[in-house]
Order: structure tokens, then C-alpha cells, then sequence
């Protein structure tokens, strides 16, 4: 993206970045989401890192964002300094475009240059890898629990010092103070209204997997709505719902395919509508 610009976030674009950021985890691990007010105490946090964390600008308008805080490595009688980052916010119509990598990139320049040990992160495993993220396992890192999983990365920025560090991870306190019902409502009290969605199994966004609603339907083409988008799709040839095809209105699964053929795999009952 030629016309892309990497730069710090001023207060002028805190409704921006805080509406974008709904948008980019709306419906993903539940209802609705409360990642946008996260942004919003990150910035009032201590442990916020704001030298670090940047936002994504293209032709004028703020699409993506990340933020940046302070965090530690607990040993027995040790504890050592590292960072972490999220919400790592990409506008939904805009993903897998290569914006969230170029706020990678600056970001980790920016932090290596800082002279920042590491960086720890719970994240997609199927994606971070790709940045040169690593399982934390790999240098006797753990979760605060004890505990090690797929998810639990960490990039070394200064190897030899990194290499030293061994313990718990501890991140900064504002990623548990989001769970304010009335601070939220209030956020959102601000913001554009959008529906939430309920499926039974919960809902995570793996790389071109999508929540959409069809909008219409012309002969085996579907139209599923997905944000401002009408995206044409065909149901995948083993689809789970063979008895229940979609029709106008279902909540679907789908494989966005931007330069090819977007695929619809299951059909999704919105349990907040029964």
C-alpha cells in the first residue's frame, strides 16, 4: 500500500482509533466486544508505551493501530523488564492486506532500537510466527499460572539479554480492568450501534474466516453482508448444514477469498434472537 503512513497517534484520533477497533473485534471472541475500551484505559495506564505504539493512516483515514505497554518475566527472586502489545487493531474490511505487518515491522524496529529486552505476547498462533514469534517454552517462559501454550509467543529483541530472562509472565493490570459493564455502555453510548452475535461454540477469527449475515440470494450465489461489503460466495462443497441451506437473514461462516471465490461453511443460529 503505496499511499500507507505509519505514525504516532494524537488525541485527535482517539474516537477514530476506539471506533476502529470495535469494528476490528466486533463479534470475534463473543458478543459484541470491549477491546475499544482497552484502548482507552491503555492510554491512561502508566504501563502505556506510547513512543511505541502506532497507527496505520491510509488516503486520510485511520485503519489500523497498535498499542504498546510495559510487562515483566517473574523468576523466583528475579524480575525482569519486557513488553507486550494488543489490541493490534486492523479496520475489518482492510485485514489480511498487509497493514497489520507494516505496524509490525516499525513497531519492533522502534522497540529494538529502544533497547527492549523482548516481547511477549498471547496471540494467533498461526500468524505470529510469521514475524519471527516464537512459543515461550522455547526460553523457559511461562503464563502466570505455570503454564505454556501455542499462543503464549515471545520475539526476542536483544537475544543475549533475553536469553537470561526465565520466570511467569505478568502483564499490566489495565488488560483485566475492562469488565465494567457501565463504562462500556458508556463507550459505546459514543459509537455508531451495531448488532451483536451469539454462536454456540463462540466465534474466532482465523485468517479468512468470517462472520456474515446474507443478504441476498441469486440462484447458488449468495450475498453475504459483511460491514459496508456485499461479498458474492458459494457454500463449500462439504457444508455442514445440508439440511438447512442458507436463506435471507442467517448469520454464516465464511472463507473470504479476495481475489478468488469466497466459500460459506456453516450456518450460525444467533442465540441472542430466539
Amino acid at each position: 500500500m503505496d499511499n500507507l503512513i505509519i505514525r504516532q497517534e494524537t488525541a485527535a484520533d482517539y474516537r477514530e482509533v476506539e471506533h476502529l477497533t470495535m469494528r476490528a473485534f466486533w463479534n470475534i471472541h463473543g458478543p459484541g466486544c470491549d477491546e475499544h475500551l482497552l484502548v482507552r484505559k491503555i492510554r491512561q495506564s502508566q504501563d502505556y508505551l506510547a513512543n511505541l505504539s502506532r497507527v496505520a493512516e491510509l488516503n486520510g483515514r485511520v485503519v489500523g493501530a497498535i498499542y504498546y505497554t510495559k510487562a515483566k518475566v517473574l523468576g523466583d527472586k528475579t524480575e525482569h523488564d519486557v513488553i507486550t502489545f494488543g489490541p493490534l487493531a486492523i479496520e475489518p474490511t482492510l485485514q489480511n492486506m498487509g497493514i497489520g505487518k507494516a505496524l509490525l515491522e516499525e513497531t519492533i524496529k522502534l522497540a529494538k532500537e529502544a533497547g527492549h529486552s523482548g516481547i511477549i505476547i498471547t496471540g494467533e498462533p498461526t500468524y505470529y510466527p510469521k514475524m519471527g514469534f516464537v512459543t515461550c517454552d522455547k526460553y523457559k517462559i511461562t503464563d502466570i499460572e505455570g503454564k505454556n501454550f501455542d499462543a503464549l509467543m515471545c520475539l526476542p529483541l536483544n537475544k543475549d539479554l533475553f536469553s537470561s530472562i526465565c520466570g511467569r509472565y505478568l502483564e499490566s493490570p489495565v488488560y483485566s480492568e475492562c469488565d465494567n459493564p457501565a463504562e462500556l455502555e458508556q463507550l459505546e453510548a459514543e459509537l455508531p450501534k451495531y448488532r451483536k452475535v451469539k454462536i454456540k461454540d463462540g466465534f474466532l477469527m482465523l485468517l479468512d474466516k468470517r462472520l456474515g449475515l446474507i443478504e441476498a440470494v441469486d440462484g447458488d450465489t449468495y450475498y453475504v453482508k459483511f460491514w459496508e461489503l456485499s461479498i458474492p460466495a458459494r457454500l463449500s462443497k462439504d457444508f455442514s448444514n445440508k439440511c438447512a441451506t442458507p436463506k435471507i437473514g442467517d448469520d454464516v461462516i465464511f472463507l473470504w477469498d479476495r481475489d478468488g471465490e469466497s466459500i460459506i461453511t456453516c450456518v450460525c443460529k444467533n442465540m441472542l434472537e430466539d
